[in-house]
């Protein structure tokens, strides 16, 4: 028997996952009893969770689809891809290039072994997967996986979605995205969704009590300190705006009926690096 077993026999279904919980409640199927446990608890506490999840999803891909669109992006780093779920950033950014070359990165062992469903793109681009912890950067950048996908003397989209909150102060997030954004060139973009309490703040607490008593503590941000990682870079109109009001096109799942503000914990953004 190997002593280095494969993704799948090192996946914990008994203690809850931030990216198997939110799979559940955005309505995949790659989630255990634990995570649909939570996922319910937190419903209870902020009935609001599943629009406010699947309005995060919808940014990612209005913001995938302009940089590719409009900005001309044609390379991707995905930092904390979580579940597969389509469309995936790959089929967003190849269906208007089909040359758009992608890597996922991700550290639970459940997207590695799902991650064959990443890897199936167009022929004309390129997508691959790496397992590695955003708190090392530098994993990142040296990794054969990314340097054989990417070229990092073109610009590249780094894509940072709805993961800062669950780094700490200790580990300084922003610091974290800063060294994985600096071997990028110029012209290259930032984009990220980051959580905050500012528009429902007794219910996203309760929230992030139910991450935090499964181990999973939160870091909630201001719109200010928000603006921390977008520091030296150049903000795409409409600047950091709650991710439903960032580029509205009234065709994601969670446009079928207006969204209110309240229910909106994320912010979103979109910025060039000059």
């Amino acid at each position: 028997m190997s002593d280095n077993p494969g993704p799948a026999g090192r996946i914990d279904t008994e203690t809850a996952h931030s990216a198997r919980i939110y799979d559940y409640i955005i309505g995949g199927k790659d989630y255990y009893p634990a995570d649909k446990e939570a996922g319910d608890a937190m419903a209870r506490e902020w009935p609001a969770l599943p629009v406010h999840m699947r309005a995060n999803r919808d940014f990612m891909n209005r913001a995938v689809r302009h940089l590719a669109q409009e900005a001309g992006i044609r390379q991707f780093l995905d930092i904390g891809t979580g579940i597969p779920t389509s469309p995936n950033l790959h089929e967003i950014a190849q269906s208007v290039a089909p040359e758009s070359r992608v890597v996922y990165v991700d550290i639970d062992p459940l997207v590695l072994a799902l991650s064959q469903g990443l890897l199936a793109g167009a022929p004309e681009g390129r997508t691959s997967y790496l397992e590695a912890d955003m708190r090392d950067p530098a994993s990142i950048l040296n990794a054969p996986e990314l340097r054989e996908t990417l070229d990092l003397g073109k610009p590249v989209a780094l894509t940072v979605i709805a993961i800062v909150h669950f780094v700490l102060d200790e580990d300084d997030a922003v610091g974290i995205v800063r060294r994985l954004l600096d071997p990028l060139p110029s012209g290259s973009y930032l984009a990220m969704s980051i959580a905050t309490a500012e528009f429902a703040p007794d219910e996203v607490g309760r929230v992030a009590n139910e991450y935090a008593a499964r181990g999973m503590p939160m870091r909630l941000r201001t719109h200010a300190e928000a603006g921390e990682f977008f520091e030296g870079l150049d903000l795409v109109e409409p600047g950091i705006a709650q991710v439903h009001k960032w580029h509205p096109d009234g065709a994601g799942r969670a446009a079928a009926e207006p969204i209110r503000d309240e229910d909106i914990a994320m912010y979103g953004a979109v910025a060039r690096k000059p």
